[in-house]
């Protein structure tokens, strides 16, 4: 490896690093009240070393969502082979609850803290590209679940349904994320009663020949409590 390949790879590694801390960092703190000395003190480098690889803060937060994203979408590929797009919606459901509880950093950031999320020419995410755009790949599933004629006809818009399904995932393991560590409720496991969900919102908006196909099989019966807190 020549000198000029080995620096790549060294800043490629330094930008890495920092985006893996701010993330931790931001999660923790928020958006509003980080500045760029801050998160310096936190995470341990210079400011000009940080301003060498972001104009500014909402640069980072840009390229974090934009990898979170990609994370999420990718975690959906094996569900794209699924024939029957009820079923695959099922799959989505299941592997979004999958990231919040193995990624609960993350999944605050991404999904529990207030910031600007990436827009015009600074966002190198492909929206609307259902391998790297997570929403496009869940409203492209519900597309194909309308076409397939198996859901209840009030469910006929596809923006809607999709930001319906979205929350059915996103309830319990936010609670969790938030609530998880608070005893005034007796917390049931969080993987079990999301799937709970989603099988009941999947059985309220299928019509009845499609609904008896789903029957419940979540995982997590017996296991410890999972767990959305870092």
């Amino acid at each position: 490896m020549g000198v000029k390949e080995r620096k790549q790879r060294e800043r490629s590694e330094v930008r890495e690093k920092i985006l893996d801390a701010a993330l931790d960092f931001f999660a923790t703190e928020g958006h509003e009240g980080v500045t760029m000395r801050a998160l310096a003190d936190a995470i341990e480098y210079t400011p000009p070393v940080i301003y060498s690889h972001f104009r500014d803060k909402d640069a980072i937060i840009r390229e974090l969502c934009n990898r979170q994203l990609r994370t999420l979408a990718k975690s959906f590929g094996p569900i794209a082979a699924v024939p029957d797009p009820v079923e695959r919606l099922r799959g989505i459901g299941r592997a979004y609850v999958d990231f919040a509880l193995e990624h609960p950093s993350h999944f605050r950031f991404m999904f529990l803290t207030a910031h600007p999320l990436p827009t015009g020419e600074d966002d190198n995410l492909h929206r609307g590209d259902p391998q790297e755009d997570a929403y496009a790949f869940l409203k492209h599933t519900v597309e194909a679940a309308i076409a397939s004629g198996q859901l209840r006809p009030e469910y006929s818009d596809a923006e809607e349904l999709t930001q319906m399904c979205w929350a059915a995932a996103h309830g319990v393991v936010a609670l969790q994320n938030v609530k998880g560590s608070d005893t005034w409720v007796d917390w049931r496991d969080t993987r079990t009663t999301a799937h709970k969900l989603l099988d009941a919102v999947l059985r309220g908006i299928v019509r009845e020949p499609a609904r008896a196909r789903l029957t419940s099989t979540p995982r997590g019966q017996g296991r410890k409590k999972g767990s959305a807190r870092a």
